[in-house]
This record gives structure tokens, C-alpha cells and sequence, in this order.
């Protein structure tokens, strides 16, 4: 495993549109249901972190020559981030596999799942860089 990987946390991103469109109260209703007994059941083993739902509004911050701030959406509605889930598990193949299990997935969602890090690349990689330079000098 990559040393700046944290050791057993994976990032789940839900993407997709408004899945209950065109869906009967009853039907979004059955589906809310599996979906959080799904999550409830992540939750009693002990694999949920975090889990929020996202704004489809919010800003993004850029710099060019001068600083940009630009209004979301930020993505095509279908491909718009809808939340978040931080699992705690043993590995990447075990976390692709619980993203495999989300009843929502039926409906045409989403999920990217993602290792996080303990410290920054950039970090690391200047870290590196100094300690060359140092075994040089």
C-alpha cells in the first residue's frame, strides 16, 4: 500500500440525477427504505466514517489573472455529485464491492470510489525533494 494512503478509507461519491423523478410516492418511498437500510447496515457493522448529502449549488474558486468565483451546478445534471459516504474497510476491492450492493445503483446512479490520503502528494513530494537535496550536499 502507498505510504500516504490512510489505512482503510475509501471515498464513495454518488452521482446521478434526481433518481425519483417519474417514480410514484410509494415507489421513491420503497426505495428510501432500502437505500437506508443499506446504510444502516454499514453503519451497525462499523464501516460508515461519514456520510452527507451534497447541494447540487455552491461555488468554485479559480485563479487565472485574477481570483474567478463561478456558480454551480458544476457538472451535467445526470453526472451532478449527490453526497458522499467515508467507509472504514480493509481495502479498495472490499469497498468496490459495498458500492456494487447500494440499491441505488438500479436507478441509474453512480459510485466513484476513491482511496484517501494521509498528507498531500505535493507535501510529500517536496519532502522528498528536500531530502535529496540534502543527501547530496
Amino acid at each position: 500500500m502507498n505510504p500516504s494512503t490512510a489505512p482503510n478509507e475509501y471515498m464513495l461519491f454518488f452521482r446521478g440525477a434526481d433518481w425519483d423523478e417519474g417514480k410514484s410516492p410509494d415507489e421513491t418511498q420503497q426505495m428510501l427504505d432500502r437505500a437506508m437500510a443499506w446504510f444502516e447496515n454499514l453503519n451497525r457493522q462499523g464501516k460508515v466514517k461519514g456520510t452527507q448529502a451534497l447541494e447540487r449549488v455552491g461555488r468554485v474558486v479559480s485563479e487565472k489573472k485574477e481570483s474567478i468565483v463561478t456558480d454551480g451546478p458544476f457538472a451535467e445534471s445526470k453526472e451532478a455529485i449527490g453526497g458522499y459516504l467515508l467507509l472504514q474497510v480493509a481495502t479498495i476491492e472490499e469497498a468496490v464491492a459495498i458500492a456494487k450492493t447500494c440499491p441505488t445503483l438500479s436507478l441509474g446512479i453512480t459510485i466513484e470510489v476513491r482511496p484517501t490520503l494521509r498528507e498531500c502528494p505535493i507535501s510529500r513530494r517536496l519532502r522528498e525533494r528536500e531530502q535529496l537535496a540534502d543527501a547530496v550536499a
